[in-house]
């Protein structure tokens, strides 16, 4: 179960830390040596390597990478008009927050005669990876395709490991359906991720990778980033997580269906409440037991809970402190005074405010993206947007007059640095015609 209540005052420096360490992630050299081999396999074999590959990890012996029009029809079919319903409910939503973020070009005239330009444009092709695990994750097709779709990325494409007959789920299909990707392979763990990276005969290689995946897949993402001119990956991975902030008068049963909802995930996956009401922490406490023996995932909870914490601090303030210290994925606010937490509140992937708003609601279908960063990374890196579907570039365009009004700083700063190319790139220009 879950470690005993912590006492923040109590604590020293270095038991602090200890306290909101994280679950060690594995980096060991043999899983770096297996990755390394199933990427130069991908790179040197393309194809054969993904068939054989498939077959060895997922026991199928695929005659196809790629999913059909076909399929897709028969799977929109299958489905249930509620399960369907669900599906188009949640696309809706997202579409409708993520609408918003379309960026627009902005233009200064810096000077008279000086114009500068910053424009977005979107990333020519990406690619999208999709768990498929203990389950399928048409929730992430929808986080990840919708953003694509609406960027206008030339080129979507869909990864997904298939399941002992070589499918993929209905739901799945049908989310990327929605989401307008009629390039679908049934491929997964680190070999997907090279073939996006480097292209085979059947998948031709995309600029960026996005998506979650085990540890293979984030080592494959890892390391092919480093190796891989001009491919990139959407954010560093880490098991998933969740801090509650809760004072005296939060809900108990609410907070311990939250922590559990994140628990069983994984047994690397990590809860942490913070709250300075020792009542309140014994009622959760009480609450997370009687839940937990409910759930179907309850041995993976179980285990997650193990390096989960119970934290009192002596006021809310320090609980702020010690959130912003932490820099949770995603972020609970359980309090009466709720936006003056909110204010003080910096590093989180996802916030999430007042006792009717769980977790569960950003996961599938509030209308932000659940694609988050972890293991502290929220203080660097943002929730994933429009933003990662896109590169930004300057354009700069200069009248004869503008380019005299800048060449006395320009030529100035080229003497201090010694540059004398830079510096007659400029003054040739002026003579002409003088």
């Amino acid at each position: 179960m879950i470690n005993q209540l912590i006492n923040w005052q109590e604590l020293s420096p270095q038991q602090k830390n200890s306290a909101l360490a994280r679950p060690a992630i594995a980096d060991s050299a043999l899983l770096s040596t297996q990755v390394a081999n199933i990427l130069s396999q991908v790179k040197n074999q393309g194809d054969k390597a993904i068939l054989a590959l498939t077959e060895q990890f997922d026991g199928i012996a695929l005659s196809t990478l790629s999913v059909s029009s076909a399929q897709v029809a028969q799977a929109k079919l299958a489905l249930t008009d509620k399960r369907l319903k669900a599906i188009h409910t949640a696309y809706k939503q997202i579409k409708s927050f993520h609408s918003a973020q379309t960026a627009s070009d902005i233009t200064v005239e810096t000077t008279p005669g000086v114009k500068c330009t910053l424009k977005t444009e979107a990333i020519e092709s990406v690619g999208l990876y999709i768990p498929a695990g203990s389950a399928p994750l048409p929730s992430t097709v929808l986080m990840l395709g919708v953003p694509a779709q609406l960027t206008g990325c030339q080129r979507t494409v869909l990864v997904c490991p298939p399941d002992k007959n070589g499918q993929l789920a209905d739901e799945i299909l049908v989310a990327a359906d929605l989401c307008g990707i009629t390039e679908i392979y049934t491929v997964g763990g680190a070999q997907a991720i090279a073939a996006l990276a480097y292209g085979t005969e059947t998948i031709p290689a995309v600029n960026k990778v996005f998506g979650p995946g085990n540890r293979y897949v984030t080592e494959a993402k890892t390391q092919l980033s480093q190796q891989v001119a001009g491919f990139a990956i959407d954010m560093p991975a880490g098991p998933s997580e969740v801090l509650v902030i809760a004072d005296g008068q939060a809900n108990p049963a609410f907070i311990a269906a939250d922590l559990l909802s994140q628990a069983e995930h994984g047994v690397d996956s990590q809860v942490i409440l913070l709250s300075d009401s020792e009542s309140l922490i014994s009622k959760v406490s009480t609450e997370i037991a009687q839940q937990l023996t409910l759930l179907s995932r309850c041995k993976i909870a179980e285990q997650a809970l193990k390096q989960s914490r119970l934290i009192l601090t002596k006021d809310l303030a320090q609980a702020v402190e010690v959130s912003n210290e932490y820099g949770p994925e995603h972020l609970i606010i359980q309090t009466e005074d709720a936006p003056t937490l909110l204010s003080k509140l910096r590093n989180a992937g996802s916030i999430f405010v007042g006792a009717y708003t769980p977790e569960s609601a950003g996961d599938y279908a509030s209308g932000t993206n659940h694609v988050l960063p972890t293991y502290g990374y929220s203080k660097v890196i943002s929730s994933l947007s429009l933003a990662d579907f896109s590169r930004r570039f300057t354009v700069q365009e200069i009248t004869k007059a503008g380019l005299q009004s800048l060449a006395e700083c320009i030529i100035e700063l080229t003497n201090a640095e010694g540059l004398d190319a830079h510096q007659r790139a400029v003054t040739i220009r002026l003579e002409e015609g003088s």
